[in-house]
């Protein structure tokens, strides 16, 4: 048995849509932190049939088993009982696929002596879920094209130890998962090949901003990249709307902070909760901010996180 622990990780440069081809492959580049404050745990052995449970629940879904079914052609592996968890709600716009598929990679490798890289691990993983390539590893992390997209770390969490204050708005399961809103979104959109062409220009400003730590400049490319991706899933037809009210509340006060003088940028994924980006020694006035905005359920605040590992 294995036990495994990773976390989500939430992209400053935003990926949103695939390729048509083979593989699960991004239509873009794109950047990502990973967030210490919330982990996945899983637990995988042999059984005599394969299982899932997921937060206490028996559970069947079809993109694990596909996962597993695709690393069973390359390893003899016997069925399995897979057992995981979440701190942090599933589903609900917090990368849960990503730790999740991470840890679950990582887990089958460790149980079973597989012997994979990172690098491997990572390829795996993005065959379940394009952001679990980037929970393999800690910090700042990339995924592109330059790598077979395969991510790649790009800097060490403590190199530059930003803070995440993350606010709850709803704990439910989107309505819409974030695989069927990209395929609709690259099916309709008048503006899919316009996001894509400005994906890579995002990209590329956000790594020298990162190299030069120009937290001015990531806060404008971040929030830029995150609005371009909410009005990209708008103009699907029918759109699509993961925001609630308290998303917007929580967008203008942020905003309202920054103007104030405080060091934060806010990011938001397919989902209503709302990631404000801090520098160091800013989250806690951030989450205490966010935290008395209506709407808000609770903030979590985060630093920055380390690869999926064994427990």
């Amino acid at each position: 048995m294995a036990i495994v622990v990773a976390h989500p990780n939430v992209a400053l440069v935003k990926y949103w849509g695939k390729c048509a081809v083979a593989g699960n492959i991004p239509a873009t580049p794109s950047l990502s932190i990973t967030l210490g404050g919330m982990s996945t745990r899983t637990e995988v052995e042999a059984a005599d049939r394969d299982q899932l449970r997921l937060n206490g629940e028996n559970v069947h879904d079809a993109k694990v088993w596909q996962l597993v079914e695709r690393m069973r052609r390359r390893w003899t592996l016997p069925p399995l009982a897979i057992r995981s968890r979440n701190d942090f709600p599933t589903a609900a716009g917090l990368a849960s696929s990503a730790s999740g598929f991470a840890a679950l990679v990582t887990a089958i490798d460790a149980a079973f002596g597989l012997g994979l890289s990172a690098a491997e691990r990572s390829l795996w993983a993005r065959q379940g879920s394009v952001s679990a390539a980037r929970s393999i590893f800690g910090g700042f992390v990339v995924l592109d094209s330059a790598n077979d997209w395969t991510a790649k770390p790009l800097l060490d969490k403590d190199a530059w130890p930003l803070e995440v204050a993350v606010a709850i708005t709803s704990d439910a399961v989107k309505a819409t998962s974030s695989t069927t809103g990209m395929e609709r979104t690259r099916d309709t959109s008048p503006f899919f090949n316009a996001w894509v062409e400005g994906g890579v220009k995002d990209y590329q400003i956000a790594r020298q901003a990162i190299g030069e730590r120009d937290f001015h400049t990531l806060a404008e490319v971040a929030e830029h990249s995150c609005l371009k991706m909410h009005g990209l899933m708008l103009s699907a037809q029918p759109g699509l709307l993961y925001w609630n009210e308290a998303t917007v509340a929580c967008i203008r006060q942020v905003r309202r902070l920054r103007e104030a003088g405080t060091a934060a940028f806010f990011t938001v994924d397919a989902g209503p909760q709302v990631k404000a980006v801090c520098a160091p020694g800013e989250g806690q006035a951030v989450a205490a901010a966010l935290a008395q905005t209506p709407g808000v359920l609770r903030v979590l605040v985060s630093s920055l996180g380390e690869g999926a590992h064994v427990a």
